[in-house]
């Protein structure tokens, strides 16, 4: 089944409204939380009940939370510890508030999808929705300082986490270096003619707009999957007609700051859902496409490294991953 419409109304109600009394307290810290409803109409538009969706980066676990929502299994992998634990208790909550179908948070680097994920579920996913890290101008809290007697707001909860290694640190060649090396690992495990949808949008660096939305649909092209739609997905309410923009105060204080210096800036309200699938196999030989085959000497060397390395890292005293 495909989308009916390029634009989706994701956004009648803000995202704090929309996670309210579904997901566990701390959630909100997380700097790039997915819109739960922009996950919902993506997982109902292209599965179907009992169908199983994974997300490499998931986070807290929306995409989770809404596929179980909707009665279908979900898998999870995160790599920070923190946002794997909190995923993991989002997904279990699911699960004894209706949630009909199972879900499995897995803590770990998805470059290395391939041996995290169950073999079990290799050549089952039906679906993968994901969005990769992206710059932190919009994202994050403020506090007013007014209280410590000082005029001003401070901001928090705009890092994934201080380790150089995530790649919400990384620059953005080697950020979609590794995307693309994710997606490839999405294609070792999904069944043919299964679905991926990405969602991003572009932001600025240094008053340049850095359009990743274009770059992420090359990279989904680069790993070996076919386009066949990019959507809009509002993050801004509708009313009379109108768009009800709901912009953080870092996002309005930016364009502020620009059109100040002259610089025609305006609110991005929308992310880009771009949609892929992945073609019937042609054998086992790597791919043309394949991004190993393509990066010769231009790729940073990363040493081999097992699921069971990542699980005693980073998972120890983590118990089952799965939770059905």
């Amino acid at each position: 089944m495909h989308s009916s419409f390029s634009v989706w109304n994701t956004a009648p109600t803000s995202a704090p409204a929309q996670r309210a009394g579904r997901y566990v307290p701390g959630s909100a810290d997380h700097p790039a939380k997915m819109l739960p409803a922009l996950a919902a109409h993506a997982i109902r538009t292209y599965t179907q009940p009992g169908d199983l969706v994974l997300d490499p980066m998931c986070g807290i676990g929306t995409t989770l939370v809404e596929a179980l929502h909707l009665g279908r299994n979900a898998i999870g992998v995160e790599y920070e510890p923190k946002w794997a634990r909190l995923a993991r208790l989002n997904a279990t909550s699911a699960m004894h508030e209706g949630g009909t179908g199972c879900g499995s948070v897995f803590c770990g680097d998805a470059r290395d999808l391939r041996e995290l994920v169950p073999s079990e579920h290799h050549g089952k996913i039906a679906m993968v929705l994901t969005s990769p890290p992206y710059g932190n101008s919009v994202h994050g809290q403020v506090r007013s300082t007014r209280d410590s007697g000082e005029a001003g707001v401070t901001k928090k909860h705009y890092r994934y986490s201080r380790d150089p290694n995530n790649l919400a640190h990384v620059a953005t060649d080697e950020l979609l270096d590794a995307f693309t090396e994710i997606l490839h690992q999405c294609r070792q495990v999904m069944r043919p003619g299964g679905t991926v949808v990405i969602t991003t949008r572009p932001w600025r660096a240094r008053g340049e707009l850095v359009d990743l939305p274009s770059a992420a649909l090359a990279a989904g092209v680069a790993a070996g999957f076919t386009p066949t739609e990019r959507n809009v997905a509002l993050l801004a309410g509708i009313r009379d007609g109108q768009l009800i923009a709901r912009p953080s105060f870092f996002q309005m204080k930016n364009v502020r700051d620009a059109r100040r210096r002259g610089v025609p800036q305006h609110l991005i309200v929308h992310e880009d859902v771009l949609c892929l699938v992945k073609p019937p196999e042609t054998g086992g030989a790597v791919h043309e496409s394949d991004p190993r085959s393509q990066r010769g000497g231009t790729c940073r060397t990363r040493k081999p490294r097992t699921a069971a390395t990542f699980r005693s890292r980073v998972c120890r005293a983590e118990g089952d991953h799965g939770l059905c």
